[in-house]
C-alpha cells in the first residue's frame, strides 16, 4: 500500500550515463502523471559531462543523489508527538499523556530542539517525593501554570510572572498566629475569612489564594493592588488546593536532560539496532537531519519499518544498483539489457525490450498511457536515445529507437545531427578531469560465474583525444587493479565518426580473454590493447563475447 505522500524513488544504475539518467527523470513524470503519487527520480553516482550538458540545454535539474537505499529510521511510521515548551505544569504534562496513550513526553524550545523527556514513571514520582514548601519558588513555577492547575481565577497580579522565592502556607491558624509564621513574598492559602487575608496581606505575602470560590471584598482587592500581592480565586477547598499545587511545577524542574539517547531521521535501521536490544526505554527521540525533534520511536515502531519502495531504470543487475537494493520493496524494472542477478520476493512489473535506449521504451509507455509527452521530457528522451545509440551507428539501435527519436525530435524542436555533435563534444571534453572521474564516468562491473569484469567506456568523435588518453587509462588500471574488487578491467576508446573502438585491458587472464574473444593472436596483441572495426557497443558486441568466453 502506497500513500500519495510516501516517495517512491525512480534509480538508475551507479556511474549513471545519459539515458540513466533521463530514463530516471522521464519515468517518474509518467508515473506521477498516471497515478498522481510522489515519484522522485534520484542517481547513483556523479552525472557525467554529457549528461550535465543535457540537463543544461532544457533547463534541467540534477536527480538528487542517493548513496544507498537501506531502511532508515525515516522509513519508519514513529509517533508524531508534539513536542511542548519546559514550563509546562506537570498537571498539564499529565493530561498530554493520558489523552495521547503515550508513557514519553518530549520538550523543546522555540526553535524545535530537544531540550529534555518527562516519562509517566517521573510525574508518578512527583507525587511520591516528599518535597519542601518552597518547592514552587525553587522550581520558578510561572502563575499561569498555578491558575491554570487550580482551575482558578486571577484577580490581582500578572499572570506572565513566575514565583521566584517564598514559601507555601495554609492559613489555618488565627490573624494573630499567623503573623508568627507567614514571612515576606510567601504564598498562602485561606479561605473566605477577612481578617486572615488582610493579615496575609500585611505581612507582605506575594499570593494569597482564596478557596471554595469565596467572595473577595474591595476592600482586599484594593489592598492587595497596592501592596502587589497577587490574589488566586479557585473552586478548591483548601485541602484540594494544597494538594494540586504542586502538580503546577513546570516539567522541566523533572524532566531528564542529560545523556538522552536520540536517533536521526537519517540513522540506519541495522546501526541502531544494538541500542535497542540493549536499552529498555519504550520511546526515543527522533530528530530530524537538523538537529530538530519530529517524533518518537517505540520498539513495535523499529519491528514495523517500511522499507524504501524503488524502481529501477536501465539496468536489472545488482552490481549495478544502488548499495541496499535487497532491502528496499521494489517495485518495478524498466531495462533494454541482458536479465541479470536481482531476486525479488514477490512478482513485480518488469519490462524488458531488446531496444537500444531504455527512453525508448518510456517513449512507449507514454503513448500506451495516453499520456501528453511535453517538451522538456521529450528533449530528455531524445537526447537518451541519441547518446545511447550514437546518433544510430550502434548495432544496439532498431528502427523503433530512430523513429522513437525522430518523432521526439520533432516535438522537442530538435536538430538531431547538429545536437548530437554538441553533445558529444561536451561529454569527450576531459579538460581538468582527474583519470578517475575519466574512467569511471560511464562504468559498469557485470558478474559472470564467480568472475567480475568492470568495463568503462567513452565515446567521442574526436580520434586524437581518444589517442592522448589511451597512455593515461591504462595507467589508472594498472594502478587500481589491486584495490579494486574486479578480475580484469577493460576500457573501451569509441571512435563514433569512424565507428570503431580501441579496447585497453588489464588483469590476470584479461590478455587471454580478449585473444579468445575476439580471435586476435596472442602475439597480435601488444600494449594491453587491441582495436576492434565496426564495434561500437559495449552491451551488444563486447560484454556478451567478454562473458562467453571460457579459459578453459
Amino acid at each position: 500500500m502506497t500513500t500519495n505522500n510516501e516517495k517512491i524513488y525512480v534509480i538508475g544504475h551507479k556511474n549513471p550515463d545519459t539515458d540513466s539518467i533521463c530514463s530516471a527523470i522521464c519515468y517518474a513524470y509518467l508515473k506521477k502523471a498516471i497515478t498522481g503519487q510522489n515519484y522522485v527520480p534520484m542517481r547513483a553516482g556523479n552525472v557525467n559531462a554529457e549528461t550535465k550538458y543535457i540537463l543544461k540545454t532544457f533547463g534541467v535539474s540534477e536527480p538528487e543523489y542517493v548513496e544507498n537505499v537501506f531502511t532508515q529510521v525515516k522509513d519508519v511510521e514513529y509517533r508524531h508527538l508534539d513536542g511542548v515548551s519546559d514550563k509546562i505544569s506537570i498537571k498539564q504534562a499529565w493530561e498530554i499523556l493520558r489523552d495521547s496513550h503515550a508513557t514519553t513526553l518530549p520538550s523543546v524550545d522555540s526553535y524545535g530542539y530537544l531540550q529534555g523527556l518527562i516519562t509517566v514513571k517521573d510525574i508518578a514520582m512527583t507525587y511520591m517525593e516528599v518535597y519542601d514548601n518552597e518547592i514552587i519558588a525553587t522550581a520558578n513555577t510561572p502563575y499561569k501554570n498555578i491558575v491554570e492547575t487550580l482551575s482558578a481565577d486571577l484577580l490581582v497580579g500578572d499572570i506572565s510572572q513566575t514565583v521566584e522565592s517564598g514559601k507555601v502556607l495554609i492559613a489555618a491558624a488565627n490573624p494573630d498566629m499567623m503573623e508568627q509564621y507567614i514571612s515576606k513574598n510567601d504564598i498562602v492559602i485561606l479561605g473566605n475569612r477577612y481578617e486572615s487575608q488582610l493579615c496575609a496581606i500585611e505581612m507582605e505575602a506575594q499570593c494569597i489564594i482564596i478557596c471554595d470560590g469565596a467572595q473577595v471584598s474591595k476592600t482586599i482587592t484594593k489592598l492587595a493592588e497596592e501592596k502587589k500581592c497577587f490574589i488566586i480565586s479557585t473552586p478548591y477547598d483548601t485541602y484540594t488546593a494544597a494538594r494540586l499545587i504542586n502538580q503546577s511545577i513546570p516539567i522541566g524542574y523533572f524532566m531528564k536532560k542529560d545523556n538522552l539517547i536520540t536517533f536521526s531521521t537519517e540513522d540506519y535501521i541495522t546501526d541502531i539496532r544494538k541500542i535497542l536490544a540493549t536499552k529498555r526505554h519504550q520511546y526515543y527521540p527522533i530528530l530530524n537531519e537538523y538537529g530538530k525533534y519530529v517524533g518518537l520511536l517505540s520498539q513495535r515502531n523499529y519491528l514495523n519499518a517500511n522499507p524504501k519502495k524503488v524502481i529501477l531504470v536501465d539496468h536489472n543487475e545488482r552490481s549495478q544498483s544502488v548499495d541496499g537494493i535487497d532491502e528496499v520493496t521494489l517495485l518495478e524494472i524498466i531495462d533494454h539489457h541482458r536479465i541479470g542477478g536481482i531476486q525479488t520476493m514477490n512478482p513485480i512489473y518488469f519490462r524488458n525490450q531488446p531496444l537500444g535506449c531504455t527512453a525508448t521504451i518510456v517513449y512507449q509507455m507514454f503513448h500506451e498511457n495516453n499520456v501528453e509527452i511535453p517538451k522538456q521530457i521529450a528533449s530528455l528522451l531524445c537526447a537518451s536515445i541519441i547518446s545511447d545509440t550514437l546518433m544510430f551507428r550502434s548495432p544496439t539501435c532498431t528502427p523503433i529507437d530512430e523513429a522513437a527519436c525522430q518523432e521526439l525530435a520533432k516535438i522537442a524542436n530538435i536538430n538531431i545531427e547538429l545536437f548530437a555533435i554538441s553533445m558529444f563534444n561536451a561529454g569527450s571534453n576531459l579538460q581538468n578531469k582527474t583519470d578517475e572521474a575519466i574512467f569511471k564516468q560511464d562504468y559498469k562491473v557485470f558478474t559472470n560465474d564467480d568472475k567480475k569484469y568492470g568495463i568503462g567506456q567513452i565515446s567521442s568523435l574526436s580520434g586524437d583525444m581518444l589517442d592522448m588518453l589511451k597512455p593515461r587509462m591504462l595507467k589508472y588500471m594498472e594502478s587500481i587493479y589491486d584495490k579494486n574488487e574486479t578480475d580484469m578491467l577493460f576500457f573501451m576508446l569509441t571512435n563514433i565518426f569512424y565507428e570503431n573502438t580501441e579496447l585497453l585491458f588489464y588483469g590476470k587472464d584479461a590478455e587471454i580473454v580478449v585473444s579468445k574473444s575476439f580471435k586476435i593472436p596472442l602475439e597480435n596483441i601488444t600494449d594491453n590493447s587491441v582495436v576492434l572495426p565496426n564495434v561500437v557497443s559495449r552491451k551488444k558486441q563486447v560484454i556478451p563475447i567478454l562473458m562467453n568466453t571460457s579459459l578453459d
